[in-house]
């Protein structure tokens, strides 16, 4: 990313989604396949609006098996983070832009896989799971809410409660838990899924496939920005 010297980018604040977004593959969806048989059939009510996600768990909680060491383990093999992030995200350092990570997945497989990555820095929100002797878990939901439960992690209260830090919140993500926070965004990067529910709720947002066109797409932006505050109107001669 290029440099946005007309902006005040220590206001300007990017959230990720996680699974399908800052990791190119859903690893709750993969660690669900692994260590919770079952499961997909109470996922086919979140996916049609019966349940919400934070239900979602509670039902699937119980079918889950297996050890912290084993998921982990499991979850450092399969992950594929998306190519383009570490030099995105380093160069959102280099330009003094904040970025965190707001998941509705859940907690060990996405500290394990930014400390795998050198990214352990990088604070995020998720769902948090307790790991059992007996091989057995329990998920609790530690993020703030504002009186709706349907979510795990409720991102659009997260979201709005980092409002009056920033000048400019940033929204990349690509599936239904990222809908309700992208209505609050100032700016939103879309996958497909995640792009067409915002078509359907008249929410302007931008495709991407990954963070290299997030990037170029921003650097666009940002100095476009630059340029129009350093304008100013000319003389006649």
């Amino acid at each position: 990313m290029n440099g946005a010297s007309g902006m005040d980018r220590n206001r300007i604040l990017i959230l990720c989604d996680f699974d399908g977004t800052t990791c190119s593959n859903d690893m709750g969806n993969t660690i669900m396949n692994r260590f919770a048989e079952g499961w997909r059939e109470i996922d086919r009510s979140y996916y049609t609006n019966v349940i919400g996600s934070r239900l979602a768990y509670l039902q699937i909680q119980p079918l889950f098996k297996g050890t912290k060491r084993e998921m982990v383990d499991y979850a450092l093999g399969e992950e594929k983070l998306d190519p383009y992030f570490l030099s995105f995200y380093a160069s959102c350092r280099e330009k003094g832009i904040d970025l965190k990570i707001l998941s509705d997945g859940l907690d060990f497989y996405i500290s394990s896989i930014l400390q795998k990555h050198g990214l352990q820095e990088i604070e995020f929100y998720s769902n948090r799971v307790v790991f059992r002797d007996d091989a057995t878990v329990s998920i609790e939901f530690p993020s703030p809410r504002n009186g709706c439960d349907l979510c795990g992690t409720c991102k659009s209260t997260i979201l709005e409660a980092h409002r009056e830090a920033y000048d400019l919140i940033i929204y990349v993500g690509d599936g239904y838990s990222d809908v309700c926070p992208c209505q609050k965004a100032d700016l939103v990067f879309a996958k497909p899924i995640l792009s067409e529910k915002c078509r359907k709720r008249g929410k302007a947002c931008i495709a991407y496939e990954n963070f290299r066109d997030v990037g170029e797409i921003l650097d666009g932006i940002l100095a476009d920005t630059e340029d129009a505050a350093g304008s100013s109107p000319r003389r006649r001669r």
